[in-house]
Order: C-alpha cells, then structure tokens, then sequence
C-alpha cells in the first residue's frame, strides 16, 4: 500500500504539496540495478563520464526556472535558491577539474623487499547514498552525488522530507540524460526511506542534526559500510581587543542571519573583548534592527520564513530559556506569523552564560547572543565549551595573534577576519570535531577521493620468491 506525505510551505503554513514514501522493496530493486551498472559506467572512463556530466548541465539549465520556482516554494527564499540551481554547473566543472588533475598511479619497488613491485590503484564504491537536508535542498543532495559520480559511482539520494518539492523538476533533468539511467536515482520519503537506502549502499554521506546522524551511523554500522557526516554546530566567533570593530559587527551579522540563520556554519555564539563589547553591541543592534523580512514580496528584504516549522518551536523554547535565566533582547526575540508562514527577526541577546540553551545547543535561527571575556584564554575556553566542531571565526587586525587563537579552537573550520568562509570556498580541506561530523572532508581533493578504496597490486618480479626472504623453518614450505 502507498504511503504518501503532506508538505508544508513555510511562507503560508499550508500543506500543498504531497510526497509518495519510498518503500524497501523500491530502493532494493533500484539500487540492485545501480550495482550492476556502475561495471560500465566505471569501465567507459573518466572523460566518458565528464561528457555526460556536460549533458546533466545542459538539462539542468533547461529546467532551471521550474528548479528555482520549486525551491523557492521549499525555502521560501528566492537569491539563494537561484544561487544553488546555478551552482549545479560550477560544481560539475570543480569536481571535473579535479579528476583530470589525477595522476596515474606509480610503480614502485619495495624497500624491504626489492624484488616486489607494487602500486596502489583507487576503486570506487559501487553505489553511494546520499541523504540530505532542508536547509540547502538542492545544493546539498548533489554535494556528495556529483563527485561520487565522476569518480565512477553511482549514487541514490534521499531528500529531506520538509523540501522535496526540488526533486521533480531535478529527476526530469536526470531523465533528459539517458546515460543516467541506473546511475543517478532521487527517492522521496521519511526517515523509513533513509533507513532503508543504507541498507542497501556501500558507502552513505548524511548531513544533518547530531542526533540523526548518531543514528545514520549506527544503522551504517550494523551493515558495515562506512559512514561519511557532516552535523550540527554550534559555531562561535571571538572578536578580540585588536579587531576592526566596524568589520566585525557588519561581518558577523550576515554570518548570523544568512538564510535566516539556517546553515551549519552560521554563527551562533559571539564573545567580544570587553574593551571593545559595549560598542559592538550598539552597533550590532543598530544594523540588526534595519534587518527586514522578505514579506510579503519574496524578492525583497534579507530574512526568509523559518523553514521547518519544529524548529521555531526549538528558538522559541531556547529564548525562554535565556529569558528566565536573565538574558536580555534587544531586538527581535518573537516568533512572528505573517500570511501563515513562522518568521524570525536578528535577535540580538546579552548577558548571556553557558548554563543558558541558547549558548550550548544548537539553534538553526537568527539569534545573536553576545557575551564578553577578559583575555584570550577565557575566550577560547568558552569557545570550547560546548559538544560541537564544526567551525568558528577569529577576528583581529594582528593575523599573528588570529592564528594564535583559531589554532586552540576545537574546530575543523576556522574563519579569520570573516564569518562561515566554509559555505563560501571549496578548496580548503577540513574535518568536523567532536559531534559535528565524522569522515573525510568535502572540500578540496580528498571530497573526490573519499569515493575510492584503496586496492594495491603487488608483483613478485623474481623468478621465485628468495628463501632468504623468509627465515630457515618457514623456507622449508
């Protein structure tokens, strides 16, 4: 029997939209004739692949209106869904532009044993799956597809459930390339459907919450196969005493508040010297109350609708929290409804303390809290202070002392001058700390090579194997 799925818009609170749940049986089958096609997909080459890519881009460009207008809808929010359909394109010609970098690999002759020959050659898993979230829908289901593919891969993705509306405009483009076929699937569903893909993949990148991805890699466990996650954060930026103040402020407010502050790498605790925290915090308030709302006109303001409607439930409760522990807004701070949809202004918030939520969990709004320290070794203790990994930023005029500070920062991504620099370049390769993730990085080289496994061949070019090689008893053999 069908399962289907109600969807609702964030910017008008309705459920317009409807999803068929992805079954077992479905992804066994799918992913059986992935298995089996990937052999010539591999076996045709690399620039083979690399043609066809060409063609997923002149596909993707010719429903590039009907993506955009479906994200638009899942988001709420039109320049970055723009942004991601358009960045399809650059990321193809990234990743090709890596692979033609490879170089074949190199005989060698054993050092211990000089009579073997041996190189190490790179074999790509089979079939990777992909699950993805709902704060970037289309850029993050092809952030771990695209390589994976190039590499000679097939991959399968599962969508995030709250943003699926990309999808069918996403699988027309797929279906435009015939040499997809097997090789690049999209699967609707809940978290049974995403159970259910690792199941039956050799390899599984999730991104998401620290709690979901505890359990992506239990069940990844269980079957075996390894587990690549990217998870939540709780990003903090120190603004120390010889920092340029006026870029600190302008810099660390867009870093709060892009997307409405739904990204992993947005920050989401700021410490300020204290020579410098009463001025930040005039300034900040000030720039943070022109901040507007893109209601009713999608095209205009800075702040969209909060996507996922739990997760105004969770700002709410953590700025509760805050307030009946002392906290003090300046602006924002409300929930706001407007035509159906769940919105939230920058929320400035002071005299905060780590016995506080909204200092320790991680929020996924725009919320500035601001807390000041004394000295550098406070700030880093307090930017430790927490389960999270995933980034932060160092803000100084003296770039010696930045780099002081961002190397004592239990982090994989470290910002210096500037806010969440991970969600803007891809050369820079980084792992997450503690709950943040686990795996190879995305970016730079290793995003590609993380979709290989290692097999070396080794060539004993002796006519036998010399006996000297092994002690008297086992020469006997």
């Amino acid at each position: 029997m069908t399962r289907t799925l109600d969807i609702r818009n964030p910017r008008t609170g309705e459920n317009d939209y409807q999803i068929e749940i992805t079954d077992a049986e479905t992804i066994q089958t799918l992913t059986a004739n992935m298995r089996a096609a990937q052999k010539e997909w591999l076996v045709k080459g690399l620039e083979y692949r690399l043609s066809v890519m060409e063609k997923f881009k002149q596909a993707v460009a010719r429903h590039r209106k009907e993506l955009i207008d479906a994200e638009s809808i899942d988001t709420g929010r039109l320049y970055i869904s723009v942004a991601e359909v358009d960045g399809i394109a650059s990321a193809i010609d990234r990743w090709a532009a890596v692979a033609r970098a490879e170089v074949a690999p190199a005989t060698k002759l054993s050092k211990a044993l000089p009579f073997i020959e041996f190189r190490t050659e790179r074999e790509p898993y089979a079939v990777v799956g992909a699950i993805s979230p709902w704060n970037f829908p289309v850029t993050l289901s092809l952030i771990d597809a695209l390589p994976a593919m190039i590499a000679g891969a097939t991959a399968i993705i599962k969508p995030s459930e709250v943003t699926p509306r990309f999808a069918e405009p996403l699988r027309k483009a797929i279906a435009e390339v015939a040499e997809f076929k097997d090789i690049l699937h999209i699967v609707d569903g809940d978290g049974s459907t995403g159970a259910a893909l690792i199941d039956h993949v050799d390899i599984v990148c999730f991104t998401g919450s620290v709690a979901t991805g505890q359990l992506v890699a239990e069940r990844a466990a269980k079957n075996f196969i390894p587990a690549i996650l990217e998870l939540g954060g709780k990003d903090p930026a120190i603004v120390l005493k010889d920092a340029n103040l006026s870029r600190a402020v302008t810099s660390l407010l867009r870093s709060s508040i892009v997307n409405t502050g739904q990204a992993c790498q947005s920050i989401e605790r700021i410490y300020v010297h204290r020579s410098l925290y009463d001025d930040f915090l005039t300034q900040i308030i000030k720039k943070a109350r022109a901040v507007e709302l893109n209601y009713p006109d999608i095209g205009s303001g800075h702040i969209g609708p909060i996507i996922f409607e739990k997760q105004a439930s969770i700002i709410r409760a953590q700025l509760d929290d805050a307030i009946a522990k002392g906290a003090v807004i300046h602006t924002g701070g409300e929930i706001e409804t407007h035509g159906g949809g769940l919105w939230c202004r920058p929320t400035v918030i002071s005299n905060v303390s780590h016995d506080m939520d909204i200092m320790t969990k991680e929020t996924f709004g725009p919320i500035l809290p601001i807390m000041l320290f004394d000295d550098d070794e406070e700030a880093i203790r307090l930017a430790n202070d927490t389960i999270y990994g995933l980034s932060g930023s160092v803000y100084s005029d003296n770039i010696d002392h930045a780099n002081r500070v961002a190397m004592q920062i239990d982090a994989g991504g470290i910002s210096i001058n500037e806010g969440s620099l991970t969600g803007f370049m891809h050369e820079a390769e980084k792992n997450s700390f503690k709950m943040s993730g686990m795996g190879e990085s995305r970016m730079g080289p290793i995003g590609y090579h993380r979709f290989f496994r290692k097999k070396a061949i080794m060539t004993n070019t002796a006519d036998a194997f010399p006996i000297e090689a092994f002690d008297e008893k086992n020469a006997k053999i």
